[in-house]
């Protein structure tokens, strides 16, 4: 590869880290020419973009982006493929439901919401991770909980106060 293309490489790279909210490093070396295409359908239906790469030009990538990957350098030996994806735990649970069958891949490291994994026991942390996106979900509803249980109670009120007004009324009849 001439230097000009390896320089162009280099720069689309930093800017997909520059642009990417998540990205996990996986070694899928070991998978035949099938498990390969399988797990490419499988990230292609799940919008998860595998790309393979060289360590030396992801690391003068990651060096060139926006973003501090200083403790994902150690992890860039052997082969690596790069997983990017726009919800952080998708490429994890696509992992670990590839590993049912297969051993590979394993994963190496992972950026995602901004926040460093190393090492392949992470996975299981990396499942349950939820996006920012989820976690404003589950405190609007946690907010929204008191309040419905007071416009609720109001609501039941309202029907005990009819129903004693229209008891005394009948009374004084």
């Amino acid at each position: 590869m001439k230097r000009e293309d390896k320089n162009q490489v280099i720069e689309q790279l930093a800017i997909t880290l520059t642009e990417a909210k998540n990205f996990y490093i996986a070694d899928i070396g070991g998978l035949d020419a099938d498990q390969t295409s399988a797990l490419r359908r499988s990230c292609f239906k799940q919008d998860v973009k595998l790309m393979v790469v060289k360590n030396t030009l992801l690391r003068k990538a990651m060096e060139k982006a926006e973003g501090n990957f200083d403790e994902l350098y150690p992890i860039l030996a052997g082969p690596t493929s790069l997983m990017i994806s726009d919800v952080g735990n998708k490429p994890a649970r696509m992992i670990k439901e590839f590993r049912k069958k297969m051993e590979r891949p394993i994963l190496k490291g992972a950026f995602v919401e901004e926040g460093i994994y190393i090492g392949d026991d992470q996975l299981d942390t990396l499942v349950a991770v939820k996006s920012k996106e989820e976690l404003l979900g589950d405190l609007i509803a946690l907010l929204q909980s008191p309040l419905r249980n007071v416009l609720h109670s109001l609501d039941s009120g309202k029907n005990i106060l009819a129903g004693v007004v229209k008891t005394l009324s009948e009374r004084e009849s």
